[in-house]
């Protein structure tokens, strides 16, 4: 049966642009260094973590609400965008224009404090987003807004669980990892944090490379907010290597509960990635090479511990027919409020591009597989 419109949409990647007071809660005795909204020269606002003036203001990631011909890279005030982009109420109001149920929301600048070199002043950020993030934006329309707390990996175990404990109780119903964190996500440094959001029943997402430093320097320069065309494209396959070093690296044997969630990278390169370490996983197995620690296979894991939030790829949605396994992955997003967001026309695009699938399909990556992830 040829797919008709979805009866219910839930945008599994959506953001927020943080207001001014998000780091009100860190203690006094950081205030005068925590980061700070500031004017940039070019007339916007931004953020800045080092008392300098921003390194880039506001513009891309804002721009829905915005005339075609009134969008621009930076230079927004923060009066100028939507308060959808930084008040829960507000939010929820632009998802049902845009026909959207449920949204699951992503840090913005804050993400950068897995990058900051003072320990204390980034775990204070991290805490005082993740009390804006519940205990005001979600608290808004709990039913219809699920915000993604930041988790501190990088600042020893104890001391991630703590925070994963803390957003628990606070009303939590998932967990924000960095997209480059110094450990890779098939150290056995996480099982602990696997072990107990697996218990919890709670999925663990991240969002390509945002959040921590890369390895090497390139074009791009995310901690400066330097942001390129090039750099965009490329960040749609940066899930491919924690994927393949999760998969052989046998965390999902050990955490067999555990779902993971890569925000923003689509799904037509699904397909191929599958095929290569399905070839090598028979290659490599027959030889008894130990750095296949996994006894399932590859494509075993889609669907059930590995899925992707998708936007408009095409390429991905007619594949489907050949790899049904894709309608179990894929989770449909507006990516409201960046700039190739499909709001406020989610649910025509998501129509037209699943205008081939049966109607199980569309469901399942309308709004089926994140209520299953997310309990939403």
């Amino acid at each position: 049966m040829t797919a008709s419109a979805p009866s219910r949409i839930i945008s599994a990647d959506c953001h927020i642009n943080e207001p001014p007071h998000v780091f009100d809660g860190v203690p006094a005795a950081l205030k005068d260094r925590a980061p700070k909204m500031l004017r940039g020269a070019d007339g916007g606002d931004g953020w800045s973590f080092d008392g300098k003036p921003p390194g880039r203001t506001f513009g891309i990631e804002a721009t829905a609400g915005r005339a075609a011909g009134d969008k621009k890279m930076s230079g927004l005030r923060f009066d100028e965008i939507l308060r959808g982009n930084y008040e829960g109420a507000a939010h929820v109001e632009d998802m049902r224009t845009d026909g959207v149920d449920v949204s699951i929301v992503y840090p913005a600048y804050a993400a950068q404090s897995y990058a900051e070199p003072d320990r204390e002043l980034a775990l204070a950020c991290m805490r005082s987003y993740n009390d804006w993030m519940l205990s005001e934006f979600q608290a808004a329309a709990p039913e219809h807004l699920l915000g993604l707390p930041m988790l501190p990996v990088d600042d020893g175990m104890e001391v991630c669980l703590a925070e994963f404990e803390r957003c628990l109780e606070a009303g939590a119903k998932a967990g924000f990892l960095p997209g480059l964190p110094t450990r890779p996500y098939h150290d056995p440094y996480y099982d602990p944090l696997f072990a107990r959001v697996s218990e919890a029943r709670m999925p663990l997402t991240f969002h390509r490379t945002f959040g921590g430093r890369p390895a090497a320097s390139d074009w791009d320069e995310l901690i400066g907010m330097k942001i390129t065309a090039a750099g965009t494209v490329e960040r749609f396959f940066s899930s491919v290597r924690p994927f393949s070093y999760m998969v052989y690296g046998g965390v999902f044997e050990r955490h067999p509960g555990l779902k993971i969630v890569a925000a923003e990278v689509n799904f037509g390169w699904l397909p191929f990635w599958v095929q290569t370490m399905e070839q090598n996983f028979t290659v490599r197995s027959g030889l008894g090479d130990s750095t296949v620690a996994t006894r399932k296979r590859p494509t075993d894991y889609m669907g059930e511990n590995l899925f992707v939030t998708i936007i408009d790829d095409k390429v991905g949605f007619d594949l489907v027919a050949s790899y049904p396994w894709l309608a179990d992955t894929a989770l449909w997003s507006s990516d409201y409020p960046h700039s190739v967001s499909a709001w406020p026309n989610s649910r025509k695009v998501l129509t037209e591009l699943g205008s081939a699938l049966t109607s199980e399909q569309l469901e399942k990556i309308a709004h089926g597989n994140a209520a299953r992830i997310y309990g939403v």
